[in-house]
């Protein structure tokens, strides 16, 4: 058992502290590793999505055991472990560019974000109550958003230097927070979680029979957890060989240079900043529209979007036209999540919803595992052809939210949850 805290920190203070660490070091590796897998480990487009899959497989299988620790021993110990095992995938990804050596990074840091999920939400619950933890996580999200600008800026200014000289800093800086968390991090109100509460492979299963019972039951529920399926089968080659395209390109000079560090820094802060403002300003022109009770037109304009968005990425030939349809599909995604999120949850009662939330993730991560990599081995031949397969496998989804209408899914609060 982890020895209790050297000195005792304030909970609220120690977890805005941990999380804006978090997203400062994950930007520092994340920026740029793109870029660092295809010039300084040579990965071809196949090898880039099985790095995706391999991470994706890990945070599947080790969820439940790592929960357990969460559950049954400490969430600080939990949170601890976490953040050093993240910390020596960053440091393997960023010291060996070799392409097994990626891949047991990505099992380590998949390993290490299994034990932090949740982990982390719970701890500071138990510390704080349940009255002060909406605030808390309110002001946690500000400080992360600042915190990320200022990694991803760091990180494109080690990257002039050397690519893997971010993934390195941010490795051990993830195991210097974690010896951090073990002198200052304090847990007081820790209850080991009964028995039967517990999260075990059975009841995982379980949690997937009865996802399927109640999205049988319910055609919105039903609809987006295909949707969800469907989009995993796209995403995670679009997601790994987009930068692949990228930098097949000859980028402008700017301030004196023109090294592909400097301008993915550049296009990762724009597509930030666009995301964002898209979506205040949506959300003050037209709040009615994102909040519907049945926004299936708004998400299927969405979704038309992103599939436009990513069918002309694979098409185009011109630098800034490309990156603008990435954009596009970045800006419509960003605005679908919530709205889809809030529709997913009013159509499920308060019982199932977890198992329902579950349910969909669920069913993106299978995609993403059975979809990448096939478009990978095909990206081996023809880039443009994985793209292009990656926008139409999207090409379902607009028609599939138009087919839900609001009679079959909204005629009173019970028909509701009953019928739809």
């Amino acid at each position: 058992m982890l020895l209790p805290a050297v000195r005792s920190a304030d909970p609220a203070r120690t977890y805005y502290a941990y999380n804006g660490a978090w997203a400062f070091l994950g930007a520092l590796t994340f920026t740029l590793s793109m870029v660092y897998y295809v010039r300084d480990a040579g990965l071809n487009p196949l090898q880039m999505v099985l790095v995706g899959t391999t991470l994706e497989l890990a945070c599947f299988l080790f969820e439940v055991p790592t929960g357990i620790v969460a559950d049954l021993y400490s969430r600080r110990l939990s949170v601890i472990i976490g953040l050093a095992l993240i910390g020596a995938g960053f440091l393997l990804q960023g010291l060996v560019p070799e392409f097994l050596a990626i891949l047991a990074a990505q099992v380590l840091w998949g390993l290490g974000y299994t034990f932090t999920s949740g982990a982390d939400q719970a701890w500071i619950t138990d510390e704080i109550g349940t009255e002060r933890v909406g605030q808390v996580f309110v002001r946690n999200q500000q400080i992360s958003m600042v915190t990320k600008i200022a990694g991803t800026v760091t990180a494109g200014a080690l990257g002039l230097i050397s690519l893997p000289l971010p993934m390195v800093l941010s490795g051990a800086g993830m195991i210097l927070v974690a010896l951090v968390l073990a002198v200052f991090m304090r847990e007081d109100n820790f209850h080991r979680t009964p028995r039967a509460e517990r999260e075990t492979f059975r009841q995982m299963a379980g949690t997937f029979r009865h996802g399927l019972a109640v999205a049988r039951r319910r055609p919105v529920v039903r609809t987006l957890v295909l949707i969800s399926l469907i989009s995993g089968l796209s995403s995670e080659a679009f997601d790994r060989l987009w930068s692949v395209k990228i930098l097949e390109f000859d980028f402008p000079t700017a301030f004196g240079t023109s090294d592909p560090a400097f301008w993915f820094t550049v296009l990762a802060l724009v597509g930030t900043l666009l995301s964002l403002i898209t979506s205040v300003t949506l959300n003050k022109l037209s709040p009615e529209r994102l909040s519907a009770t049945h926004p299936n037109g708004v998400l299927a304009l969405l979704a038309l979007l992103q599939v436009a968005g990513v069918i002309a990425f694979a098409l185009l030939d011109h630098l800034w036209l490309a990156l603008t349809a990435m954009w596009l599909k970045t800006i419509a995604g960003t605005l679908a999540w919530p709205v889809e999120s809030a529709w997913l949850n009013r159509h499920v009662d308060s019982k199932s919803r977890a198992t329902v939330i579950s349910m969909v993730s669920q069913a993106n991560a299978i995609g993403q595992v059975i979809g990448g990599p096939p478009l990978g081995a095909v990206g081996r031949t023809s880039l443009r052809t994985a793209l292009l397969a990656s926008g139409l496998i999207l090409t379902p989804i607009p028609a599939l939210f138009l087919r839900l209408r609001p009679a079959r899914a909204l005629s009173g609060t019970k028909s509701s949850l009953g019928a739809s």
